[in-house]
């Protein structure tokens, strides 16, 4: 983002990644994904759509993850997690539109 001035305006300028305008998604994933290295593989899958964010265990069993690009390598990203790591066993996917926190890489919570 770039904020330039115009006729003693700010305007601001949204520049577009990959032809889409850059999305935030918060992610909540259920079922069997804890103790199954499921965060790993999706910080591995995130990196691969070339998506920023964060992933972490909650103490209710389920993963959050936020995660951050283009719509497209979004949509990639949760068709990846409906399948998870090779030993998960995911039950639900649940996602909504959240407000852009500007990620500048993709980590794994403790």
């Amino acid at each position: 983002m770039r904020s330039e001035k115009y006729s003693g305006k700010v305007l601001i300028l949204q520049y577009k990644l990959c032809g889409n305008l850059v999305k935030h998604y918060q992610i909540q994933v259920y079922g069997r994904v804890q103790g199954v290295w499921f965060r790993k593989y999706a910080r591995e899958a995130a990196l691969s759509f070339d998506l920023a964010g964060l992933v972490k265990n909650k103490p209710d069993g389920t993963v959050y993850i936020e995660a951050e690009g283009n719509e497209q390598n979004l949509s990639s990203f949760l068709d990846w997690l409906h399948q998870g790591s090779p030993l998960s066993e995911v039950r639900e996917v649940k996602w909504e539109e959240g407000h852009p926190r500007q990620f500048t890489e993709f980590e794994i919570i403790r």
